[in-house]
C-alpha cells in the first residue's frame, strides 16, 4: 500500500470513524490537522476541491468524506462472519449500540450494520444532560459508547442498508455494497438525517461552502464569515461556537427561536451574532464556493445579500426509513410507530431511538429505549425456540 493521507480535523467525528476504520485494517497513515495547519487546508482544498473534512489520499485516488464504498474499493471489503445472527441492529447511534449492548449480553449472536458509529448524537458541541458527565463532547460520549460495545463478541459492519424483508421465520437485509444478511429478529434504530433547504445549487455548493457538520468543517472557517440557518438548540449552539472563531456570524431563523433556555442564556451572553428573525434564504451564489446567500423576509418579501464563506445547516431532520417500503407501520412523519415496549406492527421487528415515534429525540430516552427493544428482541426469540 503507498502512502495514505488522512487531512482531518481535531473534533470531526468521521475523520475518528476513518482512522477507527483504518486502524483495523492495520494500514499506516499520516493525518493532518487542517484546522490547525492553513497550509495544509490550502493543499486540502486544491486535491478535493472541498471545505469538508475528512480527505483521504491513497493510491492515486481522493476520497472525500467517510464514503464506506470508495473506502472498501481501495482497502478491501472485510470478510463476513459465519452462521445467521440471531438479531441484527440496523444503525449505530445511541439507541443501536445500547441495545446491542443488550443483545450481547443476553448471549444473543448480534451484529450492526450502519453508516457510522454515533449517529447524530457525533454533530453536539456538548452534551450537559447525559447523566454521568456533567459536560462532554458528543463525539466523545458516543465514543465511549462504541469503546464499551467492542468488549462484546459482536459483528460491527459499516455499510448502509437499502432493503428489509421477510423470508418465513427469517429476516433478508440488503446493503449498498450489494452484501446479504439474514438474522431470526431485526431491531431498527436508523436514526434521522439533517434536512436540507431545497434550493437550486445547493448539492453544486455542499463541501464548497454548505456543510451540515459544525464539529467537523467549522475551523476551516477561521476569520471567514459564516451564517448558520435554523433556530433550535443545534442551529444556536453552532453559532456560538462559530463566533469563537469566525470573522463574523449571521443566524437566519425561519420565524422565531425555539431552543432551551440555557442555549437562549448562552446566546444572549455571548453577543456579536446577526440575527434575522422571520427570515429564510431563497438564493445562492458564487463561482467554484458559495460567496454570498439571499434572505427574504416572510411577511414583506424584503430580500438581503449576505456575503459568507461558510453556510451551516440546522434546520432540522428527517427519519431515516426509505428502505422500509412500507414494511411496518408508520406515522405521519415517518416515523416508526411503536408500542412502550420496542414492538412494531411486524413480528420479530424491533424499534428504538430517533427514527420512532416516541417523544423527546434525546441520547438518554434513545438509549434506554434501546435497552427494550433488546429485551424484547431476547423474548421474541426465546419465544421461537
Amino acid at each position: 500500500m503507498s502512502d495514505v493521507r488522512v487531512y482531518s480535523t481535531k473534533n470531526c467525528q468521521y475523520c475518528r470513524l476513518l482512522k477507527a476504520f483504518l486502524d483495523r485494517k492495520k494500514i499506516k497513515y499520516e493525518s493532518i490537522d487542517v484546522g490547525e495547519n492553513i497550509e495544509a487546508a490550502k493543499e486540502m482544498v486544491e486535491l478535493s476541491g472541498q471545505y469538508g473534512v475528512p480527505v483521504t489520499v491513497a493510491e492515486g485516488k481522493t476520497i472525500i468524506g467517510f464514503d464506506i464504498p470508495a473506502l472498501n474499493e481501495i482497502f478491501g471489503v472485510r470478510r463476513k462472519e459465519d452462521g445467521i445472527p440471531d438479531v441484527i441492529i440496523i444503525g449505530g447511534g445511541p439507541a443501536g449500540m445500547t441495545a446491542a449492548m443488550y443483545c450481547s449480553r443476553k448471549m444473543l449472536n448480534t451484529m450492526i450494520i450502519t453508516e457510522n458509529i454515533g449517529g447524530q448524537a457525533l454533530e453536539s458541541w456538548s452534551v450537559e444532560n447525559y447523566m454521568g458527565f456533567k459536560l462532554i463532547s458528543g463525539s466523545d460520549l458516543m465514543q465511549k459508547f462504541e469503546e464499551q460495545i467492542r468488549t462484546q463478541d459482536m459483528t460491527i459492519e459499516l455499510d448502509s442498508v437499502s432493503s428489509l424483508k421477510e423470508d418465513g421465520n427469517e429476516y433478508i437485509i440488503g446493503t449498498e455494497s450489494g452484501s446479504e444478511y439474514r438474522c431470526r429478529a431485526v431491531i431498527i434504530t436508523s436514526g434521522v438525517s439533517p434536512k436540507w433547504l431545497g434550493l437550486e445549487k445547493e448539492e453544486r455548493y455542499i463541501g464548497r461552502g454548505i456543510s451540515i457538520c459544525s464539529t467537523c468543517d467549522g475551523p476551516l472557517f477561521r476569520d471567514k464569515i459564516v451564517t448558520v440557518v435554523g433556530g433550535g438548540n443545534y442551529a444556536l449552539t453552532t453559532a456560538i461556537e462559530m463566533s469563537k472563531i469566525a470573522k463574523e456570524v449571521n443566524l437566519i431563523v425561519r420565524s422565531k427561536i425555539r431552543a432551551d433556555e440555557i442555549y437562549l442564556s448562552q446566546y444572549r451572553d455571548t453577543g456579536g451574532i446577526n440575527t434575522y428573525t422571520n427570515y429564510v434564504v431563497s438564493e445562492l451564489s458564487g463561482n467554484d464556493f458559495l460567496k454570498s446567500v439571499t434572505i427574504e423576509e416572510r411577511k414583506t418579501g424584503e430580500k438581503k445579500i449576505l456575503e459568507t464563506d461558510g453556510l451551516f445547516l440546522a434546520i432540522g431532520h428527517q427519519t431515516n426509513t426509505a428502505f422500509l417500503d412500507g414494511f411496518v407501520a408508520r406515522n405521519e412523519k415517518g416515523e416508526i410507530i411503536i408500542d412502550i415496549n420496542g414492538n412494531t406492527d411486524r413480528k420479530g421487528v424491533f424499534s428504538a431511538g430517533d427514527v420512532t415515534s416516541v417523544k423527546g429525540k434525546q441520547i438518554i430516552i434513545a438509549s434506554g429505549d434501546g435497552a427494550k427493544a433488546a429485551l424484547s428482541a431476547y423474548e421474541y426469540l426465546m419465544s421461537q425456540r
